[in-house]
């Protein structure tokens, strides 16, 4: 079987997941700690991050853009995840970057970065108490985020187009990170709350709703498919 290298609370080792569980496929996970990589990983991934794919012929794919294609590669003629035509390839690739990059910068790291991933680093890596004023910027910053949800899902079946993809994937992993620490506006968004409850309800987001992270306690509603 393959394993997967991850951390429960990292939005590109959730895409991966979600991306496996969709095509059908299992891995063993394998959780790796935020701070200084063991040797075991640095093997697989001299960069010391995750999430690493090690597949059942021993091919290491590391990180969660070339894991995806990599994974497109092999099954997209049977299901793709990016579209068939180049204008949804297109606008699901920019959405996935949208996500990956600027709600990852405005968002995820202020918040899962200061409120879980920093207590479990030592103080010369970042750790220590969380910066609460960049949580509440990234609290704030989430709305913004929400809005253009809900007016893609107006226009649109998903977020790219007609089916499920790559970009639901990348938004609804970084969402629920955001979501296991109870700070994701919903009522603020209606819209944007009715697509992830939509994607939150498939059988690919239970290994994610099972998530526990140690120390780190999810609110009720965070498992909950009519939160």
């Amino acid at each position: 079987m393959a394993i997967l290298h991850h951390h429960p609370l990292d939005p590109f080792s959730r895409r991966v997941r979600l991306t496996l569980a969709e095509l059908g496929l299992s891995a063993d996970l394998v959780e790796e700690k935020p701070g200084p990589a063991r040797p075991e990983l640095l093997t697989l991934n001299p960069s010391g991050t995750v999430p690493v794919l090690l597949d059942d012929d021993g091919t290491v794919v590391c990180g969660a853009y070339a894991i995806c294609e990599y994974l497109e590669e092999l099954y997209g003629a049977t299901r793709s995840f990016i579209g068939q035509e180049p204008a949804t390839r297109a606008e699901t690739r920019r959405l996935v970057s949208w996500f990956d990059e600027k709600f990852n910068s405005e968002v995820t790291l202020p918040i899962v970065g200061e409120k879980a991933i920093g207590r479990f680093l030592p103080v010369e890596f970042g750790g220590g108490s969380p910066d609460m004023a960049r949580v509440r910027a990234g609290i704030a910053a989430i709305r913004g985020h929400l809005h253009m949800i809900g007016e893609l899902t107006d226009l649109r079946n998903w977020l790219a187009g007609d089916e499920l993809s790559a970009a639901d994937m990348a938004a609804a992993a970084h969402l629920s990170c955001i979501d296991y620490l109870g700070d994701v506006p919903w009522h603020e968004s209606p819209r944007a709350k009715e697509w992830y409850q939509r994607i939150k309800s498939r059988p690919s987001f239970r290994g994610l709703l099972n998530d526990h992270v140690r120390g780190i306690l999810a609110p009720a509603a965070y498992a909950d498919l009519d939160f």
